[in-house]
């Protein structure tokens, strides 16, 4: 079911704490993954978060929650939209931005690793990871980091802690929409 999935990979995000988050996502048909998508996206707009598919198989989903106002943020940056025209970007709003990423997920065999920059990583980290190949970096929790290793490691322990509350007050009764953060 679609809503432990979002309690289970996406609390920070449902809390404000990160503009998006990732899953895979298995379903029994198209369909049903529509109609879920629907209603989630019904049930969380006016919290203002977004559900979207990335990449989609025969039985699977890549499926991106996402604070469109958050994300709008992080692109509008301009170093961060500097780095998306490198990676081929001709816009950066929100819109355009999941379109092209859609693209370079469908033609890659991994990720495309301008990724990171869509789920809130840091960008220093993003561009190091791709210098160094995945290796060498300072530490490993929800990315390889490579710059601000203290910040990270607190970082990590928020998201964390909040994924722990969320799952413990979802599991004692309250909604996925009662635990979304409004912004």
């Amino acid at each position: 079911m679609l809503e432990e999935y979002l309690i289970e990979y996406c609390s920070p995000t449902l809390a404000s704490l990160k503009p998006a988050n990732l899953f895979n996502y298995q379903f029994a048909s198209h369909e049903e993954l529509d109609g879920q998508l629907a209603e989630w996206n019904r049930k969380l707009s006016d919290k203002g978060v977004s559900i979207t598919v990335l990449r989609r198989s025969e039985k699977s989903a890549l499926v991106y929650v996402y604070r469109p106002s958050r994300l709008r943020r992080e692109l509008e940056r301009s170093d961060v939209h500097e780095f998306l025209r490198g990676c081929g970007y001709s816009r950066c709003d929100v819109t355009h931005a999941l379109e092209c990423l859609r693209s370079h997920i469908a033609l890659s065999d991994g990720f495309p690793h301008e990724i990171g920059v869509f789920l809130g990583y840091p960008l220093d980290d993003v561009k190091a990871f791709i210098c160094n190949g995945g290796r060498n970096c300072k530490c490993v929790g929800c990315w390889k980091v490579y710059c601000n290793e203290k910040e990270a490691v607190q970082t990590f322990a928020r998201f964390k802690k909040c994924s722990s509350i969320y799952s413990k007050l979802w599991n004692g009764g309250r909604s996925v929409r009662q635990l979304t953060v409004a912004v």
